[in-house]
């Protein structure tokens, strides 16, 4: 009998994004393979406190898990001689030395790069981006750079606004002049997801405020032209040969797909896309693939784009530890590509490293 793999889900973190995070492991954890897989899981409170916790899925899913009998302070040993995840309970430390970690974080401490690089220095084989790659694509202005340095793809005209020093009615005059009074443009942090603290202006006198609100979440924000169009998001898979799933597609309940109208609203909804030729779906697909090795994503990522009236390709933003809730896009995309969930987790502790 083949020997079961271990895997650490590690889910949470000090993130604005905690709770779809847990959300997003407790689904995984009911679909991993457990007769292939021995599962431990490990939780990232928002206060940053690390827990090696046996709660169910659905305690992991509404946030009961932090008051679990039986839950351990983890740490992490960088000793590689000696490492592995340490647990220390009443009857001494029990070390924790798993064959892959399945980091299910989203948003900053978590998908920025610093929870990869701290895994590496660990030498332990993780899901997902490196330290490198999954700093890159969380930081928007970066990300944009990158792409268009490679001529990877179109993307939305922007300018750059660091707080240091930063008067924000000046920054706002300074926009105004950049984008030539053209309205709507959207105002958003350089590394939050879920379109946490973006705002959508319409007029000039709301600019500074909407800065001031980007601020909040970061000390670098983006102010960006509003691209009209569909707004279309597909799934990579892999590491040197990356796949490309179908191609989905968002309805906003709201003026924008923010965290309220991905999270909270009922009427926003999500749909594969089916009546855009062959040819125009092949290079949405093209594109995404590309934009994934520019950017040297592993393992994962989900690329999403606004497709202009003209037929025009927009490059919109890269997430590289997507949502793997029930209603979230990256599972959905390949299982309509048939790739079921657990043949999706399965390809993914395959790729890590």
């Amino acid at each position: 009998m083949e020997q079961k793999k271990t895997v650490l889900v590690l889910f949470g973190g000090a993130s604005s994004e905690h709770e779809i995070s847990r959300i997003s492991a407790a689904s995984i954890l009911k679909h991993i393979n457990r007769d292939r897989y021995s599962i431990y899981t490990a939780g990232i409170t928002k206060g940053g406190d690390w827990i090696l916790t046996e709660a169910d899925p659905e305690r992991i899913s509404d946030g009961s898990w932090e008051r679990e009998e039986g839950n351990l302070p983890l740490s992490l040993s960088l000793n590689r001689s000696a490492g592995g995840f340490i647990a220390c309970g009443p009857e001494g430390e029990k070390r924790i030395v798993p064959d892959v970690v399945f980091p299910v974080l989203h948003g900053r401490n978590g998908e920025d790069g610093t929870v990869q690089g701290m895994l590496q220095l660990a030498g332990m084989p993780f899901v997902g981006s490196d330290a490198e790659s999954s700093a890159a694509c969380m930081d928007k202005a970066v990300t944009k750079a990158l792409v268009e340095q490679a001529e990877a793809a179109a993307q939305a005209k922007c300018c750059v606004i660091h707080r240091n020093g930063c008067d924000p009615e000046e920054a706002a005059e300074a926009a105004g002049v950049f984008f030539r009074g053209r309205m709507p443009l959207f105002v958003k942090p350089a590394r939050a997801g879920s379109s946490v603290g973006i705002t959508k202006v319409t007029e000039q006198e709301a600019l500074p405020s909407a800065i001031r609100t980007a601020f909040a979440e970061d000390s670098k924000i983006l102010v960006e032209e509003g691209i009209t169009g569909r707004e279309l998001e597909v799934a990579v898979l892999g590491n040197d040969d990356p796949q490309a799933s179908c191609i989905g597609e968002i309805f906003s309940a709201g003026e924008f797909y923010d965290y309220d109208a991905k999270y909270n609203n009922a009427d926003s909804r999500t749909g594969i896309v089916t009546d855009l030729p062959a040819e125009k779906q092949e290079e949405i697909r093209e594109t995404a693939v590309r934009i994934y090795r520019v950017l040297e994503c592993r393992g994962l990522a989900r690329v999403d784009f606004f497709l202009q009236q003209d037929g025009t390709v927009i490059f919109n933003e890269i997430n590289t530890i997507p949502g793997f809730t029930q209603i979230s896009m990256y599972p959905l995309l390949w299982d309509a590509s048939g790739l079921s969930y657990g043949e999706l987790i399965d390809r993914l502790l395959e790729a890590a490293q």
